[in-house]
């Protein structure tokens, strides 16, 4: 008796450890395996969104950054050199004009009239004139010059000589036209109006030739060169950037701000406006024939950088010795024990979505819009 309860006990010790043993994947418990991931391998096979840009030799252009506001070479406010009653006025405020283009035209008819006048006027001048002359080379025989003179001044004929070169200058002037191709900015009269010399007609801006006007700070000054290349930038586009010269550099400094100034040459476009305040890069050096990547595509691992490269589908990661750079693109070095550059023009390194990826990950190249849907 005392041995089958013995056995009894030892069964009911073991029967909480039946069905307790460890589950393992294939056993199912924990759910199928996700579609990201080989079954076999264990790798992801679904290919990541990715943005890439080429690898490229040319020329790293170091900067500094400054700030200015865009300004034109010519803005004119057309006033009126003659006076009558406006017929016509063919253009209207942000209408692009063409030198020489009419503008607004005075009535012509009174001016004609003028020029009529005065030149009848200066006929019976020479009338008197030419008979005083006549008179005195028949007594005479020979008008003596300063007799010539007397009748001249005596008859006005400089001053009637002078009132009809006027009167025909006003009526030339009949009709303004624009001084240079440009834009209207306002128009000052209307048909019907009755304006005088002097009268504001219309303000025309110049918006091809434009300059940049930049605040630089006093120790940035003297990297600057006459020559060198700007990449004007302006909140309105901010992802169309406009490429000037640097024209000038100022010799004053401001004692408060202690900021120069340097004159950048730009032509416009019709999208850059004067008065826009403008994010300027200016050149300070020129490092010659680099083999160069975006500095986006640097990706740090274990305190080395490097780049993913594109090939066949997938991303391979590269260590890259850096040298100098302006923010946008870095120079790549030779290999400090090799001496060969790792990396070739035309290569594609990754610029946007590598920062996740591992050493040859699937992947597939797609417009930068595509990876920011992801």
């Amino acid at each position: 008796m005392r041995h089958i309860l013995s056995r009894s006990l030892v069964l009911i010790a073991l029967l909480p450890l039946v069905g307790c043993g460890k589950k393992t994947p294939t056993d199912g418990a924990d759910g199928p395996l996700t579609a990201a991931t080989d079954s076999s391998k264990g790798a992801s096979t679904l290919a990541l969104p990715v943005v890439g840009e080429p690898v490229r030799k040319g020329d790293l252009i170091l900067t500094v950054n400054a700030t200015g506001q865009v300004r034109t070479d010519a803005t004119s406010m057309l006033k009126s050199e003659a006076q009558g009653t406006v017929i016509a006025v063919t253009v209207r405020p942000g209408d692009r004009v063409t030198a020489g283009q009419a503008l607004v035209t005075i009535d012509p008819k009174p001016l004609d009239l003028d020029v009529q006048s005065a030149q009848a006027a200066l006929d019976a001048g020479l009338f008197g004139y030419n008979s005083d002359v006549y008179a005195d080379s028949v007594t005479e025989g020979k008008v003596r010059e300063a007799r010539r003179s007397f009748a001249r001044a005596s008859h006005n004929i400089d001053g009637l000589e002078v009132s009809l070169q006027k009167a025909k200058m006003a009526r030339d002037h009949a009709t303004i036209t624009a001084p240079f191709d440009g834009t209207i900015e306002s128009v000052a009269v209307a048909v019907g109006d009755r304006i005088s010399v002097g009268a504001d007609i219309a303000t025309v801006v110049d918006m091809k030739h434009l300059r940049v006007e930049a605040q630089v700070l006093e120790h940035d000054l003297p990297l600057l060169r006459v020559g060198g290349e700007a990449v004007v930038t302006v909140a309105a586009i901010p992802d169309r950037p406009v490429r000037g010269v640097i024209a000038a550099v100022l010799p004053l400094v401001d004692s408060v701000t202690r900021a120069g100034r340097a004159i950048i040459r730009i032509t416009g476009d019709g999208t850059l406006r004067p008065g826009m305040y403008a994010d300027v890069r200016l050149e300070t050096n020129r490092l010659a024939d680099r083999i160069l990547i975006p500095t986006q595509a640097l990706v740090e691992r274990d305190g080395r950088p490097l780049v993913f490269v594109a090939k066949d589908g997938r991303a391979e990661w590269v260590y890259v010795l850096t040298g100098r750079s302006n923010g946008r693109e870095t120079e790549v070095l030779p290999d400090s024990s090799t001496g060969v550059i790792p990396l070739h023009p035309g290569d594609m390194v990754l610029t946007e979505g590598q920062r996740t990826l591992t050493h040859q990950a699937p992947i597939h190249l797609t417009p930068r819009r595509d990876v920011a849907a992801h």
